[in-house]
């Protein structure tokens, strides 16, 4: 179904809040929305990877990456897992890689930006908690809506 991020906080300016404007659109799908799942890592996408194989199909990842510019944590082979599993969209509060590839797929994420450099793997972090940046909330079952004009979270379903 079609939205506007911006006709959204029009409508239902009470119910949403929005994310500060940190992050760049990668990807063919210029906008996305969907139940948030989350999950907390520094440097390592171990975790990151389970939950792209788990969390069910139509959901949005939401990453708590700390914000580190270091490394990536999704490249194209994560990209693609989210996209055979029909994820409605990634965001990710760190790098990515292989930008020029996931530009040519059916997927969105948004990042802080790119790094060529994997991550490490040693499977540390934390999965299904609330999270924070970028001035908000991410609270998992609670619902994330993006496009080019940004993010917003509303604890309602909106479309």
């Amino acid at each position: 179904m079609a939205f506007h991020t911006a006709d959204l906080c029009d409508v239902h300016r009470d119910y949403v809040k929005v994310a500060e404007s940190i992050f760049t659109l990668y990807g063919k799908k210029r906008s996305f929305h969907g139940p948030i799942h989350t999950v907390k890592v520094f440097e390592d996408n171990v975790l990151v990877k389970q939950a792209l194989e788990n969390i069910p199909k139509g959901s949005v990842l939401v990453v708590d990456g700390g914000g580190s510019l270091k490394c990536a944590l999704i490249g194209d082979n994560l990209a693609e897992i989210a996209v055979t599993r029909q994820l409605a969209g990634v965001v990710v509060y760190g790098c990515i890689r292989d930008c020029a590839q996931i530009k040519q797929m059916d997927i969105g994420i948004y990042a802080l930006g790119t790094n060529p450099l994997k991550s490490i793997k040693q499977g540390k972090g934390q999965e299904n908690i609330p999270i924070q940046f970028a001035g908000l909330n991410f609270e998992p079952g609670s619902y994330l809506y993006a496009d080019e004009d940004g993010i917003i979270v509303s604890e309602l379903k909106l479309v």
